[in-house]
């Protein structure tokens, strides 16, 4: 008897408002999952219904019929996924750096990256644009993943992580006889991957979801990402709401899936980035 818990007035409170919230974030969720497997007259009926009266995949052979969605939806992986690996690799490098070395004016380096983050990407737009268009890197993966390559929020989350660690770790790498890069690399590197996840779902995420910055540096269909191609579905004068809840849900089922692998590393990830240093 004595392990039985008794919930408090605050503890039912805290119970009901959390239902509450879970409720306003799945419910458009499954509200986009079964529109996906309506009816154009089903999707449009009023008063709504829940389920479907016939299940059918007639809303995304539309948006296959529309849109090359094989081509957009590796465009989309080939940047998302590009621009998160390469994030992940020079983040860690850079906040490593500026945790654990030391070298002339970090303090003041470290304070530009900051300050980077405070620059809107309006008024980067037209220089990159520019600067691209001479490089001869417009409607390329490489113009697409190149400016994206690091982020100064990656680098401020892996430095957190790295400020933290104990110094012990680094002197026993160095008594066997490692390099800086080897202590990185085989010591200090495994001990973030809580970090590397969390920060690698905020990159994929990001990206995948981007539409600006894409639609900017592609022309041609063959280079357009899922983001874009959805903006073209829903831009037309007359919107077919069954075609764009379905390629919606397919737009955010990568994610979905990113999440619910890694949730575990991203919930402690998020939660030890705000611990004092």
């Amino acid at each position: 008897m004595g392990g039985r818990k008794t919930i408090t007035p605050g503890g039912v409170v805290a119970i009901v408002i959390s239902a509450l919230v879970m409720l306003a974030v799945l419910a458009p969720l499954l509200w986009l999952f079964v529109s996906s497997f309506k009816s154009d007259k089903e999707v449009i009926a009023y008063p709504p219904t829940l389920l479907p009266q016939d299940w059918t995949l007639d809303q995304f052979e539309a948006v296959n019929h529309s849109l090359p969605i094989a081509k957009m939806f590796r465009n989309s992986l080939i940047f998302a996924g590009g621009v998160t690996v390469i994030s992940l690799l020079l983040d860690s490098m850079a906040g490593y750096a500026f945790a654990r070395l030391d070298f002339k004016h970090k303090k003041l380096w470290f304070a530009v990256v900051l300050l980077t983050m405070m620059v809107p990407f309006q008024i980067l737009m037209t220089p990159l644009y520019i600067e691209e268009h001479y490089m001869g890197l417009l409607d390329t993966f490489v113009g697409l993943i190149l400016p994206r390559a690091t982020s100064a929020y990656g680098i401020y989350m892996m430095r957190s992580f790295f400020v933290r660690l104990p110094v012990s770790l680094e002197e026993s790498g160095r008594l066997d006889g490692l390099s800086e890069f080897g202590i990185f690399r085989r010591i200090m590197l495994p001990q973030c991957l809580p970090a590397l996840v969390a920060l690698g779902v905020f990159h994929f995420m990001n990206n995948w979801n981007d539409l600006l910055y894409p639609l900017m540096l592609t022309s041609s269909t063959e280079m357009r990402t899922f983001s874009a191609g959805l903006a073209m579905l829903v831009g037309n004068k007359v919107i077919k709401f069954g075609p764009t809840l379905a390629a919606t849900l397919i737009s955010i089922l990568p994610v979905l899936v990113l999440y619910m692998f890694g949730q575990r590393y991203f919930r402690e990830g998020i939660a030890s980035t705000g611990m004092k240093e």
